[in-house]
């Protein structure tokens, strides 16, 4: 049980701003395509913000969702089964009396930072206006952020470990990042790992950009603005992205198609603020570091990172302090994009999206851009790939998410 294993990425899966599969995702995002526009679900004539990343031509019929589901459930759930449908597709696990992975061996462990924010916006409005008897007997199954998780369990037959990670911003690559741990150290062969958000609505609209966290820009396509001296703030994101985890022998004797492997993690705190990151970046170092170090990430390495970068003044500051603690003179040849500036910030779902972006990059030897990096900051002066995507021979990549909180996580993977 305690023998330490190897863990392969066998599958993904994405509902993002900027394609609701990889393969559009992914061509999309290095076309330098931007998913943030005008908010088209509802009026925004009264929000200080009217911008944001939605999904767009989303059918959950694609997914094989049945209607009534998709109608019962919260976008964040629906997103979420959509995405990890994809990636145990692609990933060939079937947990069935005749498949090949032993369904208490199977686990999930899919996060939301916020959870069924629609549900409870609307349900909360019915009991102001229309009193308790008409909540619906399903907001509680609908609205608790660990319901993405059990119907992922549900629909694919996982009796394994199942534990949804609520730490905002950082919510989904913990939840990457345990599950490897959890595989590593023998409590299961696979398992569904990611995040999903749908927190744009007018009450999260609001709140963060009351709380002074959203670009007010009144231009879509020049909003998030990472690393860039003009950025003001982050754009709001909905979607969800899935990686399946497999222990390594468990995938070769089926003869799966390996994608990566992943092999480090880190998870501090910084302990500081509950909004403001920790300015000298120490904190947020020590869980880059901490991955990069397990990972066996030498200067021989051809390392590309991708930032959390979200676009505000204090984030992108302290985490390229952040870079230069973790990697020493390393960090002005790495290279580094984020990916934020194209999806915008999808919170719980944005470390997995862009764990999978990393995968993607190692797979195929190309570092995306971060567009709209025009006047770049002086404190941030590393490789922040602008404006156009690089070919390079990668060999390990990692995704860094800072949130709320004070929450910090790294993964690493490397090409196999």
């Amino acid at each position: 049980m305690n023998s330490v294993k190897r863990v392969v990425v066998t599958g993904l899966g994405v509902v993002s701003p900027v394609g609701n599969n990889v393969e559009t995702y992914w061509k999309n995002i290095l076309e330098g395509v931007c998913g943030i526009d005008f908010i088209k679900a509802f009026p925004t004539d009264d929000l200080p913000v009217k911008i944001a990343g939605e999904v767009k031509d989303f059918n959950p019929a694609d997914y094989s969702i049945e209607a009534p589901f998709a109608r019962k459930q919260d976008k964040f759930t629906v997103f979420a089964v959509a995405a990890a449908y994809q990636a145990m597709q692609q990933s060939g696990l079937d947990s069935s009396e005749e498949g090949n992975i032993d369904p208490f061996r199977l686990g999930v462990y899919v996060g939301s930072g916020i959870g069924g924010f629609t549900t409870q916006y609307r349900e909360t409005e019915k009991m102001i206006s229309e009193g308790a008897k008409w909540i619906s007997p399903l907001f509680i199954p609908t609205m608790i952020s660990n319901i993405a998780a059990g119907n992922i369990a549900i629909r694919n037959n996982a009796c394994g470990p199942c534990l949804p990670v609520v730490t905002a911003c950082a919510t989904s690559t913990h939840a990457v990042g345990e599950a490897y741990r959890a595989i590593k150290h023998g409590y299961a062969d696979a398992i569904i790992a990611g995040g999903a958000e749908a927190s744009t609505i007018p009450l999260g609209i609001a709140g963060f950009a009351n709380a002074k966290a959203l670009s007010r820009s009144e231009d879509p396509k020049y909003a998030s603005l990472p690393f860039n001296k003009n950025r003001g703030g982050f754009v709001m994101a909905e979607g969800a992205a899935i990686l399946v985890l497999e222990e390594y022998e468990h995938a070769k004797a089926r003869g799966a198609n390996i994608l990566a492997e992943v092999c480090g993690y880190g998870n501090t705190c910084d302990a500081h603020h509950v909004t403001a990151p920790r300015p000298d970046g120490k904190t947020q170092a020590a869980a880059i570091k901490m991955a990069l170090d397990e990972a066996g990430y030498t200067s021989s390495d051809n390392l590309y990172i991708n930032a959390h970068g979200t676009g505000t003044a204090l984030n992108d500051a302290s985490e390229t302090a952040a870079f230069k603690i973790a990697l020493g003179e390393d960090a002005y040849k790495v290279h580094i994009s984020s990916t934020k500036s194209m999806t915008g910030h999808m919170l719980g779902a944005a470390g997995a999206v862009e764990a999978l972006t990393c995968v993607l990059a190692l797979k195929d030897g190309i570092v995306p851009a971060t567009i709209n990096l025009d006047e770049p900051d002086p404190e941030c002066d590393l490789d922040y790939t602008p404006n156009k995507p690089v070919k390079a021979p990668l060999t390990i990549a990692i995704s860094d998410s800072l949130g709320f909180g004070g929450h910090n996580g790294c993964v690493a993977f490397r090409k196999i």
